[in-house]
């Protein structure tokens, strides 16, 4: 994907330039990240009336916090809420603009440091995550559908990353996340009422930087 590869770039460059960077070995066991991620639904869907569903992909900041039992293994809470146009293609009556939606997708993840202490230090996590929609709206005038619902979502996380030393009290992360991620969309129109089952299983890419207190 061409957002992996970016991440790839961005990554080599990065400990390129930190080779040499010091390393703080005084740390307390809470940590803050903040990130830009992009959030890329990698989406398949069935609707009552055919065709599929399409959610757009986002780019928005992020904050986690971590609590770190040892200097191995930490959990980790990921704050974030996002906006999403959707639409329909292909149904018995034709394309849909299905407005926007708001994400609220909370997911903690229990997380394994493989090199703490080294410039580089890359980790892996699994968890779960519970989305919440909401804020459902931006039908365009003469519509077909009067409103629409999501139910709300419980699914498995995956996560990998880097957390990258600089010399100084912060550090850059790079971050990718899977979220399985399932909604029941129901939509109400003059003609009756349309449901669509709708899987986003969205990629999560992050790039930003943290510090641990």
């Amino acid at each position: 994907m061409k957002f992996t590869s970016k991440f790839a770039a961005i990554a080599l460059a990065t400990t390129t330039l930190c080779s040499g960077a010091a390393i703080a070995d005084d740390y307390g066991p809470w940590q803050v990240r903040f990130r830009a991620i992009a959030i890329a639904p990698d989406e398949s869907s069935t609707t009552s009336i055919g065709g599929f569903s399409d959610h757009s992909t986002q780019i928005v900041p992020e904050m986690d916090i971590s609590y770190f039992f040892n200097e191995n293994i930490s959990l980790e809470l990921i704050l974030g809420v996002s906006k999403h146009s959707a639409n329909a293609w292909n149904t018995a009556v034709g394309d849909l603009d299905l407005g926007t939606v708001w994400a609220l997708p909370p997911t903690l993840t229990l997380q394994y440091h493989a090199m703490p202490g080294e410039v580089i230090n890359p980790y892996f996590g699994a968890g779960v995550n519970y989305t919440i929609f909401f804020s459902e709206g931006g039908l365009p005038a003469g519509s077909p559908i009067n409103s629409i619902d999501h139910s709300d979502s419980f699914g498995i996380a995956l996560q990998g990353g880097v957390d990258i030393q600089t010399g100084s009290e912060w550090f850059l992360n790079l971050d990718v996340k899977k979220i399985w991620m399932q909604t029941d969309a129901t939509m109400n129109t003059a003609l009756g009422t349309v449901t669509a089952d709708v899987s986003l299983d969205p990629w999560v890419y992050g790039v930003g930087f943290g510090r641990r207190f």
